[in-house]
């Protein structure tokens, strides 16, 4: 079960370590020792907030901003946890951490594979998203530990994330096979870029949920 979770997760690690790196190199700027950068990919584990962390810390700006700004920009894994209510198993420590490991990307990943019959599908669940965490915080290790030695241009590196979305994406389409749910995302997308440039990400993030359930409660009632 293993080595067929890690064979399933390495998209996510060509994804999370050139990021994870990113991210340690970029935070070394702001004179924190090495280690910060490890603990907070153990302890927050979240990609976009710690790039805006880096932001905030240099600002200066309080832990309440900065609670109060990553709640918001994660909102959005709240929506993700309804659709593994019941596969996640009962209410234990694996739960909890598949809970607090459910990424964009973890997600994408689990809504797409198909969990082989001979494996027990929570466990199978719980080290995909161990393995992602553990390439997450590699790559920051690696970029906090190499700030010192390396010197070179980073313009581009962001890059790996959308790739690895792409991967995501037209698995999603091989599995899924609807148009609607990817047309409401492209839509949302569109509107996202025209009028909201700064927060893109998440506003069509949001839009496309309550598209998704608005869609649905019509249904619901129309049956």
């Amino acid at each position: 079960m293993v080595r067929s979770a890690l064979k399933t997760s390495l998209p996510i690690m060509f994804g999370f370590v050139p990021l994870g790196i990113a991210f340690g190199l970029l935070f070394q700027e702001l004179g924190y020792p090495w280690f910060f950068a490890t603990l907070m990919g153990i302890i927050v584990y979240a990609g976009a907030a710690q790039f805006m962390a880096i932001g905030f810390l240099s600002a200066g700006l309080g832990v309440l901003e900065i609670a109060m700004s990553t709640f918001f920009l994660n909102s959005r894994h709240m929506f993700y946890g309804l659709a593994f209510l019941e596969s996640f198993g009962n209410w234990n420590l694996r739960k909890f951490y598949l809970i607090f490991g459910m990424t964009d990307e973890t997600y994408a990943l689990l809504t797409t594979i198909k969990v082989p019959e001979k494996y027990i599908k929570e466990r199978f669940y719980l080290f995909i998203t161990l393995f992602a965490q553990l390439y997450w915080v590699l790559g920051c290790t690696i970029g906090a530990l190499s700030a010192d030695i390396l010197a070179f241009n980073t313009d581009g590196i962001e890059f790996a994330a959308t790739a690895l979305f792409v991967v995501l994406l037209i698995e999603q389409w091989i599995m899924v096979r609807r148009i609607l749910p990817f047309t409401l995302g492209f839509i949302a997308s569109i509107i996202a870029l025209i009028f909201f440039v700064n927060h893109m990400l998440l506003i069509a993030i949001m839009i496309s949920i309550a598209s998704i359930v608005i869609l649905r409660v019509i249904k619901i009632k129309n049956e």
